[in-house]
């Protein structure tokens, strides 16, 4: 029921990343570019908890992750969807 959650709760502000030695805007907006591109092919009508996890998952996998700066931002959007992918696929 992805109707009564909102993108805008998921998002990072700065502050929320931790320390990336000075990267840390760069690492919230691709985390929050991530997490826009997962939320549009999360399906509408996916239970409010799967949709939590789902999207609370990416920054799990993510935390600490070097590839958030190193790799090209084409294989992160790559990845996530693939991961959405296969958490969906977990959930039916």
């Amino acid at each position: 029921m992805k109707d009564l959650l909102n993108v805008q709760d998921y998002l990072f502000a700065v502050q929320d990343v931790g320390d990336w030695e000075g990267d840390e805007e760069h690492v919230a907006e691709t985390l929050n570019d991530l997490i826009h591109i997962a939320w549009d092919k999360i399906p509408d009508d996916l239970d409010c908890e799967s949709i939590d996890e789902i999207i609370n998952g990416i920054w799990e996998h993510l935390r600490g992750d070097l590839a958030v700066l190193e790799a090209d931002f084409e294989e992160l959007i790559d990845w996530v969807i693939h991961y959405v992918d296969s958490s969906l696929d977990e959930k039916m």
